[in-house]
């Protein structure tokens, strides 16, 4: 990345890179002065804090959480709870960050919130090791499995390009509330692993995805009618390389970030130009952005929406 594009990227999510002695990482907020447009915030970017009180913020600057749960709703999190990893290997979603969110949920009135993942390794070993399984049934939620066929209910998707049916997650179908919780990191085929790649835990067949286009049918799989009132982003660990499970803690920079919007697509297309601070990560080499955009499921034009940047 040139001094530009860096000083551009900097703009866009108000952070800078530091580097510290020792090869940790961290990115502070410069700006938390938005501009005056009037109109509700699209984007929150919050940095610098632990991930249950980045989301706090987060979410009382978006209004609360009554705003997108109301009293007795049944809500689905769906965090990556794809390995059997520890939390400080950043290959799962901040099990902190699961844990508040599904407190806040219930604090706003849900009559029940569940937390699942299509898991790579066997599941009972990702729920438990992850951290996630114990959190979230200490806040109070309920751990649901996903690795049996019955679990699941096929959807057409007329509007998809490539996958136009797939069998997704009962949890989804049934819930009157979805909220879309992925760890941001590289990722060897999709190149990176965010909110939009966090659906392919929804679905059944996985494989046919990887076979298929893997850019097209992440843009695809985001097309299904029931959508994420809420995508939060994970960026408290980042996985710098070797994703989507990592190898060693050299993989890892502790970034203390947190991306939240109702936009999948505007979400994924600042955590790329935030994760493009850490490793190069140009963003057409994250070609389900675009298709994203293509299909109308949201924006990549960060400049339209109203961006608030906070630094605890």
């Amino acid at each position: 990345m040139d001094r530009r594009d860096f000083l551009k990227a900097i703009a866009l999510t108000g952070v800078a890179m530091i580097i510290k002695p020792g090869g940790t990482m961290d990115l502070l907020a410069q700006s938390v002065t938005d501009p005056a447009t009037g109109g509700k915030t699209d984007l929150i970017a919050v940095m610098g804090g632990e991930p249950d009180a980045m989301f706090r913020k987060a979410i009382a600057e978006m209004g609360g959480m009554k705003k997108f749960v109301k009293a007795g709703a049944k809500v689905a999190v769906k965090p990556n709870i794809g390995w059997d990893k520890k939390p400080e290997e950043a290959a799962n979603t901040n099990p902190e960050l699961v844990a508040e969110i599904v407190r806040q949920a219930l604090a706003a009135g849900a009559s029940e919130v569940t937390v699942f993942d299509h898991t790579c390794n066997e599941w009972q070993s990702c729920y438990k090791n992850s951290g996630i399984a114990a959190a979230v049934t200490e806040a109070g939620g309920k751990v649901l499995p996903a690795n049996l066929k019955e679990h699941y209910s096929r959807v057409e998707r007329p509007e998809a390009v490539k996958m136009k049916n797939a069998l997704i997650h009962n949890a989804i179908l049934e819930a009157d509330v979805f909220i879309n919780v992925p760890v941001l990191k590289h990722h060897g085929g999709a190149k990176m692993s965010c909110a939009m790649k966090n659906f392919m835990g929804l679905v059944e067949d996985r494989g046919f995805m990887h076979r298929n286009d893997l850019q097209q049918c992440i843009a695809d799989i985001c097309t299904l009618q029931k959508k994420p009132v809420l995508n939060v982003v994970d960026a408290y660990r980042v996985m710098k390389t070797n994703g989507p499970r990592g190898q060693s803690a050299d993989d890892v920079v502790l970034a203390k970030g947190l991306f939240v919007s109702p936009d999948i697509v505007a979400v994924d297309t600042a955590a790329t130009k935030f994760f493009n601070q850490i490793r190069e990560m140009p963003m057409e080499s994250v070609g389900h952005l675009a298709n994203g955009q293509a299909l109308n499921i949201g924006t990549t034009d960060l400049d339209k929406l109203n961006v608030k940047r906070i630094k605890l």
